[in-house]
Formats: C-alpha cells, structure tokens, sequence
C-alpha cells in the first residue's frame, strides 16, 4: 500500500471516528436530559435533599453513581470503534467496584449485626428495581440508535457497554429521589438494576448492532 493511500485511510477513519464520538455525545445529552424530565415530572428529587447532601451516605451514593456512569459511558465512547482495545477502559471499572466495597465493609464494620437486615431492605427496593430501567430506555436507546452507525466487533459487548452506561445513569439520577441511603442498599439492588439494563442492552446489542 502507497503512503498516500495509508494516510488517506488514516483520515478517514478518524473523521469516521469523530462523527460517531460527536453523536454518542449527543445521544448522551439527549437521554440525560429525557430522563431527567422523566424523573423531575414524575417523582422529583427527595423533599429534604438540600440538608440529606451535606451527610456521607448520601454524597457517597450520588457520587458513586456519578464515578461508574462516567467509567462507562467512556466504555461506550470506544465500543463501537473496530480495532479499539476495551482493556484498559474495563479495569476502570474495579474503581467504583472497590469504592462500594469499601463503603459496604465500614457500614457492616459500624452498624450492629441486628440493623444490617433494615438497611439491606430499604423501604423503596421495589421501586428502585421499575423506576432506575424505566429512566434507562432513553439513554440505551440513544446509544444503541448511534452504534448502529459504528462498527463494533462484538456486538452483544457493544449493547452490554450500552446497558451499563444507561443504567448507571440512571442510577445517578434517581439517586437524587431515592430515600434509602445505605451502601448496602445501594450494592443490592442499585446493582441489580444496573444489572438488568446491562443484560436487556447485551441482547439488544446481538440483535441489532449485527454486521
């Protein structure tokens, strides 16, 4: 191959490249924006959350939420590129992974064995499981829409990128409803959630970002 003809596909690819970062960009503002409306027309934020910030717990779930979502939508921004090692961008992942245990470890290590059942349970763990995937569609859907457009070599990765980084979202937001504070509530059933978004996204992925 000519070095001209190796630059010019050089170019390409970065400008194909560009374009698909610029558009999961937009998909990202688009699906936070729908799912915040969705959140603040139907629920809202909690009553007493300007005073519930100011304590641990809660600076802890919000900004846990917040550190996993962006460690997984940059997981989304290289998905659908071909020949672009996940690798790195994976590990990343064991940051908020170690922070929750951390925080799940010092609350079992503070709080006496008898309470551990009531923060485990929470009051809201049903809803978290309906309303943290209902935030989750615009944001999956908006990444899965522009991933089309890529090509991402393992198509069931790409989608299960694309779950994860909707539910962690919404997870980041619905934090700022969710009356349950304990990191133990937040490693079950946030979790599963999460979980859930990232298994519908991983067969959404193998049946749509197929080529």
């Amino acid at each position: 191959m000519k070095t001209n003809d190796l630059i010019s596909l050089l170019a390409e690819d970065a400008s194909v490249g560009m374009r698909l970062g610029r558009m999961l960009a937009l998909a990202l503002l688009a699906g936070l924006i729908v799912s915040a409306l969705i959140l603040l027309s139907t629920v809202g934020v909690r009553s007493n959350l300007a005073t519930a910030i100011e304590t641990t717990r809660v600076l802890f779930k919000i900004g846990f939420t917040l550190v996993l979502a962006v460690v997984a939508c940059r997981l989304v921004f290289l998905v659908g590129r071909p020949g672009r090692s996940l690798r790195a961008r994976g590990f990343q992942l064991a940051i908020p992974a170690t922070l929750l245990a951390i925080a799940v470890s010092t609350e079992l290590l503070m709080l006496p064995s008898q309470a551990w059942t009531e923060s485990l349970i929470g009051k809201n763990a049903g809803f978290c499981l309906f309303f943290i995937p209902v935030l989750s569609l615009a944001p999956l859907a908006g990444f899965l829409f522009v991933l089309k457009n890529g090509a991402p070599e393992n198509p069931g990765l790409a989608g299960a990128s694309a779950g994860l980084a909707a539910g962690a979202i919404a997870a980041a937001l619905y934090a700022f409803h969710c009356p349950d504070d304990s990191p133990l509530f937040l490693a079950v059933w946030y979790s599963i959630a999460v979980l859930l978004v990232t298994t519908v996204g991983y067969f959404a992925g193998r049946r749509w970002l197929s080529w």
